[in-house]
């Protein structure tokens, strides 16, 4: 059943309906960036600005592109994947930030995900937790290509995702420290490459809906490196992960319409 809201013909979240949404959506999470974002578009309009949920729409040559925030975490995200299918796209790119794990991954690399440990609760409410979250192939060598191409420092492989930041950040201040430590330990051991909270529940509500996703962020700084005393400054700039997304994104407009 769709939720439409009393602003007729828009959905209840993101307040945005059929018609104004493209069918090629980046997806960050702060509200903030979307301005940023859609500054790569070609005659970006402000679509809505509900909650969490700013979107704007815009071209990219003759295709129609959306950018959508979706606030923290899961929940949120699940819900703005959820109401973008319902307005009409069905290719998505989450860009975002997150914190590196492996010792190899620096501040200000950026980490493509080809997969994502489910140490959340959305996904949970839409597959069991033995079906893995890993992201639309095709969107990710996209992004694979893409920052190649735009001669980026970039690594693949499987993020880590969780609810509690400061579970990550604080564990020992939480009541099941020892649980958040030793599981932490097993990602690292793993070969995680970072840590961060929204691609495991959006690859698993894309598969449920049968739509494709993707995701690239920039690491912000690696407390495993902070704990080897390696070299770890704060990175904020998120230009190299955006422009990474935007030129995935022409990269699959030319391949989908190869295919018609």
């Amino acid at each position: 059943m769709v939720n439409y809201s009393e602003n007729e013909g828009k959905l209840y979240h993101i307040q945005a309906g059929p018609g104004d949404v493209g069918r090629y959506v980046i997806l960050p999470g702060d509200p903030k960036r979307c301005e940023k974002i859609a500054a790569y578009l070609e005659h970006p309009e402000l679509i809505a600005d509900s909650r969490e949920y700013v979107t704007y729409t815009g071209m990219l040559g003759h295709e129609r592109v959306s950018v959508t925030s979706t606030g923290i975490g899961g929940p949120s995200a699940a819900i703005a994947m959820e109401e973008l299918v319902m307005a009409g796209a069905d290719t998505f790119i989450r860009v975002g930030t997150s914190g590196g794990m492996d010792l190899n991954v620096k501040s200000g690399d950026l980490v493509i995900a080809n997969g994502a440990v489910r140490m959340e609760g959305t996904s949970r409410e839409y597959a069991p937790i033995e079906f893995p979250a890993v992201p639309d192939f095709e969107v990710t060598a996209a992004l694979v290509r893409a920052a190649g191409k735009l001669r980026l420092p970039y690594h693949v492989g499987v993020v880590q995702c969780k609810d509690s930041f400061y579970g990550q950040h604080s564990p020992m201040t939480k009541p099941v420290g020892y649980e958040l430590m030793s599981k932490w330990d097993a990602w690292v051991k793993l070969g995680c490459k970072a840590s961060e909270m929204e691609s495991a529940a959006l690859f698993v509500v894309a598969g449920s809906l049968k739509v494709r996703v993707g995701s690239v962020f920039v690491v912000l700084a690696n407390q495993e490196r902070a704990k080897q005393g390696l070299y770890n400054p704060v990175v904020h700039d998120t230009d190299g992960a955006i422009r990474t997304a935007i030129e995935a994104i022409r990269e699959l407009i030319r391949e989908d319409e190869r295919k018609k």
